[in-house]
Protein backbone atom coordinates (compact mmCIF):
# COMPACT_ATOMS: atom_id res chain seq x y z
CA UNK A 1 0.00 0.00 0.00
CA UNK A 2 1.07 3.60 -1.30
CA UNK A 3 1.13 6.30 1.68
CA UNK A 4 -0.35 9.40 0.18
CA UNK A 5 1.80 12.54 0.96
CA UNK A 6 0.62 14.92 3.47
CA UNK A 7 0.02 18.10 2.55
CA UNK A 8 0.68 20.51 5.18
CA UNK A 9 1.75 24.14 4.18
CA UNK A 10 5.25 25.57 4.86
CA UNK A 11 5.90 26.42 8.37
CA UNK A 12 7.38 30.69 8.78
CA UNK A 13 10.30 31.32 11.34
CA UNK A 14 10.54 34.40 13.30
CA UNK A 15 8.51 37.13 14.65
CA UNK A 16 6.60 37.41 10.95
CA UNK A 17 5.42 33.73 11.72
CA UNK A 18 3.98 35.01 15.15
CA UNK A 19 2.13 37.80 13.55
CA UNK A 20 0.90 35.68 11.14
CA UNK A 21 -0.19 32.99 13.56
CA UNK A 22 -2.06 35.64 15.52
CA UNK A 23 -3.42 36.89 12.85
CA UNK A 24 -4.50 33.73 11.63
CA UNK A 25 -5.79 32.71 14.72
CA UNK A 26 -8.29 35.72 15.47
CA UNK A 27 -9.98 35.03 12.19
CA UNK A 28 -10.44 31.26 13.16
CA UNK A 29 -11.38 32.66 16.36
CA UNK A 30 -14.00 34.94 14.22
CA UNK A 31 -15.75 31.97 12.56
CA UNK A 32 -16.23 29.80 15.36
CA UNK A 33 -17.81 32.54 17.19
CA UNK A 34 -20.18 32.70 14.76
CA UNK A 35 -20.59 28.96 14.08
CA UNK A 36 -21.52 28.77 17.41
CA UNK A 37 -23.81 31.43 16.93
CA UNK A 38 -25.63 30.37 14.42
CA UNK A 39 -25.68 26.53 15.73
CA UNK A 40 -27.26 28.33 18.65
CA UNK A 41 -30.07 29.92 17.16
CA UNK A 42 -30.58 26.80 14.51
CA UNK A 43 -31.20 24.77 18.32
CA UNK A 44 -33.48 27.94 19.46
CA UNK A 45 -35.13 27.99 16.14
CA UNK A 46 -35.71 23.91 16.46
CA UNK A 47 -37.65 24.68 19.54
CA UNK A 48 -40.31 27.15 18.52
CA UNK A 49 -40.68 25.28 15.62
CA UNK A 50 -41.51 22.20 17.13
CA UNK A 51 -43.81 24.04 19.97
CA UNK A 52 -45.35 26.43 17.46
CA UNK A 53 -48.02 28.64 18.24
CA UNK A 54 -49.31 31.10 16.04
CA UNK A 55 -48.75 33.31 18.92
CA UNK A 56 -45.18 32.91 18.39
CA UNK A 57 -44.75 34.08 14.81
CA UNK A 58 -42.91 36.91 16.34
CA UNK A 59 -40.11 34.97 17.87
CA UNK A 60 -40.04 32.41 14.82
CA UNK A 61 -39.46 35.75 12.25
CA UNK A 62 -36.70 37.10 14.63
CA UNK A 63 -35.22 34.00 14.84
CA UNK A 64 -35.28 33.67 10.68
CA UNK A 65 -33.95 36.95 10.74
CA UNK A 66 -30.73 36.23 12.90
CA UNK A 67 -29.95 32.95 11.07
CA UNK A 68 -29.73 34.86 8.03
CA UNK A 69 -27.99 38.00 9.72
CA UNK A 70 -25.44 34.77 11.02
CA UNK A 71 -24.68 33.01 7.55
CA UNK A 72 -23.92 36.72 6.29
CA UNK A 73 -21.57 36.77 9.21
CA UNK A 74 -20.24 33.39 8.41
CA UNK A 75 -19.48 34.16 4.71
CA UNK A 76 -17.50 37.27 5.41
CA UNK A 77 -15.19 35.47 7.42
CA UNK A 78 -14.94 32.30 4.73
CA UNK A 79 -13.96 35.26 2.62
CA UNK A 80 -11.01 36.29 5.41
CA UNK A 81 -10.05 32.44 4.75
CA UNK A 82 -10.08 31.58 1.69
CA UNK A 83 -6.49 31.15 0.92
CA UNK A 84 -6.99 28.22 3.34
CA UNK A 85 -6.94 24.28 2.24
CA UNK A 86 -8.11 21.72 4.05
CA UNK A 87 -6.69 18.07 2.60
CA UNK A 88 -9.61 16.10 2.05
CA UNK A 89 -8.01 13.24 4.24
CA UNK A 90 -9.11 15.43 6.98
CA UNK A 91 -12.88 15.03 6.20
CA UNK A 92 -12.22 11.39 6.02
CA UNK A 93 -11.20 11.50 9.66
CA UNK A 94 -13.98 13.46 10.95
CA UNK A 95 -16.49 10.54 8.87
CA UNK A 96 -14.71 7.81 10.98
CA UNK A 97 -15.12 9.70 13.63
CA UNK A 98 -11.54 10.56 14.99
CA UNK A 99 -10.25 13.63 15.80
CA UNK A 100 -8.90 15.55 12.79
CA UNK A 101 -5.78 17.04 14.88
CA UNK A 102 -4.43 12.98 14.37
CA UNK A 103 -4.15 13.61 10.92
CA UNK A 104 -1.37 16.51 11.34
CA UNK A 105 0.31 13.94 13.95
CA UNK A 106 0.26 10.80 11.70
CA UNK A 107 1.70 13.23 8.87
CA UNK A 108 4.52 14.51 10.95
CA UNK A 109 5.05 10.81 12.42
CA UNK A 110 4.84 9.64 8.24
CA UNK A 111 6.93 12.22 7.37
CA UNK A 112 10.09 11.59 10.26
CA UNK A 113 9.80 7.90 9.13
CA UNK A 114 10.45 8.97 5.34
CA UNK A 115 13.29 11.22 6.58
CA UNK A 116 15.09 8.34 8.77
CA UNK A 117 14.48 6.20 5.25
CA UNK A 118 16.50 9.55 3.26
CA UNK A 119 18.62 9.69 6.06
CA UNK A 120 19.66 5.75 5.99
CA UNK A 121 19.56 5.77 2.04
CA UNK A 122 22.57 8.76 2.10
CA UNK A 123 24.23 7.31 4.64
CA UNK A 124 24.41 4.34 2.60
CA UNK A 125 25.33 6.29 -1.18
CA UNK A 126 28.18 8.01 1.45
CA UNK A 127 29.34 4.72 2.68
CA UNK A 128 29.13 3.21 -1.25
CA UNK A 129 31.43 6.09 -2.69
CA UNK A 130 34.09 5.45 -0.11
CA UNK A 131 33.90 1.87 -0.77
CA UNK A 132 34.22 2.54 -4.35
CA UNK A 133 37.83 4.26 -4.06
CA UNK A 134 38.86 0.41 -3.57
CA UNK A 135 36.93 -0.69 -6.35
CA UNK A 136 40.27 -0.48 -8.67
CA UNK A 137 42.05 -2.50 -5.92
CA UNK A 138 39.74 -5.39 -5.72
CA UNK A 139 39.38 -5.63 -9.70
CA UNK A 140 43.34 -5.75 -9.57
CA UNK A 141 43.02 -8.21 -7.09
CA UNK A 142 39.85 -9.98 -8.91
CA UNK A 143 42.82 -10.61 -11.67
CA UNK A 144 45.58 -11.74 -9.73
CA UNK A 145 43.55 -14.35 -8.73
CA UNK A 146 41.77 -15.40 -12.19
CA UNK A 147 45.22 -15.68 -13.43
CA UNK A 148 46.47 -17.74 -10.14
CA UNK A 149 43.16 -20.29 -10.59
CA UNK A 150 43.92 -20.38 -14.31
CA UNK A 151 47.75 -20.87 -13.81
CA UNK A 152 46.45 -23.67 -11.35
CA UNK A 153 43.77 -25.38 -13.43
CA UNK A 154 46.62 -25.34 -16.54
CA UNK A 155 48.91 -27.21 -14.18
CA UNK A 156 45.83 -29.67 -12.73
CA UNK A 157 45.42 -30.30 -16.41
CA UNK A 158 48.55 -31.29 -16.96
CA UNK A 159 49.19 -33.57 -14.42
CA UNK A 160 46.08 -35.60 -14.92
CA UNK A 161 46.79 -35.89 -18.85
CA UNK A 162 44.31 -33.26 -19.78
CA UNK A 163 40.09 -33.64 -19.56
CA UNK A 164 38.74 -37.19 -20.61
Amino acid sequence: MTEKPCHLPRMRRGPEAARAAMAMAEKFDSLEEHLEKFVENIRQLGIIVSDFQPSSQAGLNQKLNFMVTGLQDIDKCRQQLHDISVPLEVFDYIDQGRNPQLYTKECLERALAKNEQVKGKIDTMKGTSRRSISIPGISGLVSQLQRGYLHVQAAALDCIGGWS
